[in-house]
This record gives structure tokens, C-alpha cells and sequence, in this order.
């Protein structure tokens, strides 16, 4: 997995964090448990860049700020999957899954202030 960069490139950011989620799968033990996760992991943490790709190119506010919401929910569910999957792991799994963890908590905390600033 290549390491996350900070990018203000909100797209490759989003980009970059489905790619590593499932670059990090791929590592996996193939349990019924992680298969079931994995389906929702892989759902959920391309959904983030694929709803911010529509939002950019939103009808309205309204429409943005939906799709950023969905945004901020994808996030949040991403992050509640990873987190599922590195602790029912074993410690192998943990840093790597920490790190997706957290950058999934910091592109949620991102789609927030969008929200935020937009609903002004």
C-alpha cells in the first residue's frame, strides 16, 4: 500500500483512499466474516469519490450539498467497516487498517466543513 498523502485534490484523494482499501483487502484471511466486510468496504469507500465526482458536477446547491452528504455517510460508513475488520483480525492487519481508518475519519471531517460552508 502506498502510503497516504495529504492532497487538496479532493478527487485523487478520494481516489487514492479506494484504491488503498482495496489493495489492503487483498491481504485478507478469506473468512465468511471478512468476505462479508470486504463487499461492504469495497461499496462503501468507492462510493465517497464516485458521489464527490457527481457533486462536482451537481444541477444546483441542493444537489450538491445532497451528494456531499452521501459523501460524508459513505465516509462514515468506511470507516466503521475498517475499523470492524482490522479489530476482528489479527495484529498484522492493524496498523494498516488504522491508517484507512483514520483517513476515512478525515475525509468525513472534510465532507462536514464542506457541508457547513456551503449550507451558509
Amino acid at each position: 500500500m502506498e502510503k497516504i498523502k495529504t492532497t487538496f485534490d479532493l478527487e485523487e484523494r478520494t481516489f487514492q483512499f479506494a484504491k488503498n482499501v482495496r489493495l489492503y483487502i487483498k491481504r485478507l484471511p478469506k473468512t465468511i466474516a471478512n468476505n462479508e466486510d470486504i463487499k461492504q468496504i469495497v461499496r462503501s469507500s468507492g462510493s465517497v469519490g464516485a458521489n464527490y465526482i457527481e457533486a462536482n458536477e451537481s444541477l444546483g446547491r441542493k444537489d450538491f450539498l445532497m451528494k456531499i452528504k452521501i459523501c460524508r455517510k459513505e465516509a462514515k460508513e468506511s470507516a466503521y467497516f475498517l475499523r470492524l475488520i482490522y479489530e476482528t483480525n489479527s495484529a498484522e492487519y492493524e496498523k494498516e487498517g488504522c491508517v484507512l481508518h483514520d483517513e476515512a475519519l478525515q475525509l468525513k471531517k472534510i465532507f462536514s466543513a464542506i457541508i457547513i460552508e456551503k449550507s451558509k
